[in-house]
C-alpha cells in the first residue's frame, strides 16, 4: 500500500476544521470535487471511511479522529519546515490566518492588517470572524483574538485594547418614566434588552461589589443576537441594556444614555492577541505580532 500524500492528508485536516469539504477547499486553495477526491483516494488506500457524510454535515468518524490526532502534529512541524525554508531570506510570505469576533476584528484587526497588506504584499491573510470560542491551534489558526479572561492559560497573550467595562443604561426620558435601579435587584422591574450569544445561550449581567459577585439572566421583553441592535434599542427608549463603555462613549457624553449602578461594573481585561507558544512562528506571524505590539493598546 502506498503512503497518502501530503496534500491528501492536509485536505482531511482542512475538511476536519471547517466541518465541510467547500469551506476546507476554500482554505486549501482548491476545488471542492479536487479536494473531495483527495479525501477519497486516502480513504481508499487506508481501507477506512474518515468521514460521515451527510447532504447537511461533515463529520469524523471515530477512526478519521484517531487518524488526525496522530498525524495533525507531524503535519504542523512539516508545514512549520516548509514555511521556514520559503522564509529563509526573512521576508514575510505564505499565509496568516486569524480568529476573532466581528467586534474586535473591525475595531482593532483591520487597521493594523491595512498597514500590514501595503508593508508585506507576499502574505495572505485570512481572518475569520464568529462569536464562539475556537481551538485556534486544531483548527488551523495562527493567531486569535479574544478577551484575556477567555484565552487559555498555554497561549502567549498580547493586550491590543485598554481595559473594558460593561454599563448599564437607558435613555433619561426612560429612567426620569420608571425610576433608576439602585442595585442589580432592581432590575427584575425594568424592562431588560437582552442579547443572544452566537452558542445560542442568553448573556447574562454580571455585577460586582466588595468581593459580592451577582449573575442575572434578567427578563424583557426583546431578545437581539446583535450589540448593535441593542444599542439601537436602547437610545430608542425601549428599555435597560448592558453595553461596553467603549461602544457607547458618544452617547454618554451627548448624555443621549445615562449610566447607573456604576458601583457594581468594575473594569475587566481587554482583548488580546493570542498565540500558540509550541508552534513554530513564521516570518508572517512574527512581522504581525510585531506591528501589532508597535501600535501599542488602543
Amino acid at each position: 500500500m502506498k503512503d497518502g500524500g501530503l496534500v491528501e492528508l492536509k485536505a482531511v485536516a482542512a475538511v476536519a476544521a471547517a466541518k465541510s469539504f467547500r469551506l476546507g477547499a476554500v482554505q486549501m486553495g482548491m476545488s471542492a470535487s479536487a479536494v473531495s477526491h483527495a479525501v477519497a483516494m486516502l480513504e481508499s488506500r487506508l481501507g477506512v471511511r474518515l468521514f460521515n457524510r451527510t447532504t447537511r454535515s461533515v463529520s469524523l468518524t471515530e477512526a478519521g479522529e484517531q487518524f488526525l490526532a496522530r498525524v495533525s502534529p507531524a503535519l504542523a512541524e512539516i508545514s512549520g519546515a516548509m514555511e521556514g525554508a520559503r522564509q529563509s531570506t526573512g521576508r514575510p510570505a505564505g499565509s496568516l490566518r486569524i480568529n476573532a469576533a466581528e467586534y474586535a476584528a473591525k475595531k482593532f484587526l483591520m487597521p493594523a492588517v491595512v498597514d500590514y497588506a501595503r508593508l508585506y504584499p507576499d502574505v495572505h491573510v485570512d481572518i475569520v470572524t464568529e462569536g464562539r470560542l475556537v481551538d485556534i491551534v486544531a483548527e488551523g489558526f495562527d493567531l486569535g483574538v479574544r478577551l484575556l479572561e477567555s484565552i487559555p492559560q498555554d497561549m502567549v497573550a498580547v493586550p491590543i485594547s485598554r481595559q473594558e467595562r460593561f454599563l448599564v443604561v437607558a435613555t433619561p426620558d426612560y429612567f426620569a418614566a420608571h425610576g433608576r435601579p439602585e442595585t442589580p435587584a432592581d432590575l427584575v422591574r425594568h424592562a431588560c434588552i437582552r442579547l443572544r450569544l452566537p452558542s445560542g445561550a442568553m448573556m447574562r449581567w454580571e455585577f460586582e461589589r466588595h468581593g459580592e459577585l451577582t449573575r442575572l439572566d434578567p427578563e424583557g421583553s426583546l431578545t437581539l443576537q446583535s450589540s448593535d441592535l441593542v444599542h439601537e434599542a436602547v437610545l430608542a427608549g425601549l428599555g435597560v441594556a448592558c453595553l461596553t463603555e467603549r461602544m457607547i462613549a458618544r452617547d454618554l457624553a451627548a448624555g443621549r444614555l445615562v449610566p447607573v449602578l456604576e458601583d457594581w461594573t468594575p473594569p475587566f481585561p481587554g482583548l488580546c492577541l493570542y498565540y500558540s507558544r509550541h508552534r513554530h512562528m513564521s516570518a508572517a506571524l512574527r512581522a504581525f505580532i510585531d506591528l501589532m505590539r508597535a501600535r501599542g493598546v488602543a
